[in-house]
């Protein structure tokens, strides 16, 4: 399967949101990544359902929605009804992550799970045959523009390996620093899908950039 390419909205500019949503439909992105924070679990805040909604009237691709924030399981519903196709938590925010697996499927979603820098791997091994996703974070999480942690190469290796040794079928997303130098080495380790936000919305030309991002065959 050849990589995707999920484009992060946090950093478009929210002046123009309509523009660089369809830009992204133009493109050869296949999904549209949206992060959202509250500020607890992560020291920033972004947005909500109602920018989703907004986003959603207009996407053409799935919507990728990256959830930085404590308690998801009180918002699962509503994020469905903003237009979520894909909703991902928290290891570290979810006490009881099988249940909070369980219930984005009810909703009718795709269910994913993000761990954190220091989080392992292998925490995710009990669960690896319930989760359609499984996103490593490649910088701390709460704002774009950081830089990509090397040791992640390492991670999304272990996370393929542990795909393999379950019988898995999850895909392996790596958000966090993703840029046209470190693209290729981060799909050779194993990713099946790259975040850029910075790295696509910083560029001149954001949908040549998402075809170079593309267009790396292994």
């Amino acid at each position: 399967m050849a990589h995707l390419i999920a484009p992060s909205i946090l950093s478009a500019d929210f002046a123009n949101l309509q523009r660089d949503i369809e830009m992204i439909n133009r493109s050869q992105a296949d999904w549209f990544h949206v992060d959202v924070m509250d500020g607890v679990f992560v020291p920033n805040i972004s947005f909500g359902m109602p920018v989703i909604s907004a986003v959603k009237k207009h996407a053409t691709k799935p919507l990728d929605v990256h959830l930085m924030i404590v308690d998801p399981d009180r918002y699962i519903p509503a994020f469905k009804k903003s237009g979520a196709d894909i909703l991902t938590v928290h290891a570290e925010a979810c006490t009881h992550l099988h249940r909070t697996i369980q219930y984005i499927k009810q909703e009718g979603m795709k269910a994913g799970v993000v761990i954190n820098p220091h989080t392992p791997v292998s925490a995710l091994r009990e669960i690896a045959n319930d989760i359609d996703l499984l996103l490593v974070m490649s910088v701390n999480p709460g704002f774009g523009g950081q830089s990509f942690i090397e040791r992640s190469l390492a991670k999304i290796g272990e996370a393929k390996a542990m795909r393999e040794a379950t019988g898995a079928s999850y895909l392996i997303e790596v958000d966090g620093g993703v840029s046209l130098h470190n693209y290729r080495q981060i799909v050779e380790a194993g990713a099946d899908v790259l975040v850029a936000g910075n790295a696509v919305f910083g560029a001149a030309d954001p949908t040549a950039t998402i075809a170079t991002l593309k267009n790396y065959e292994l």
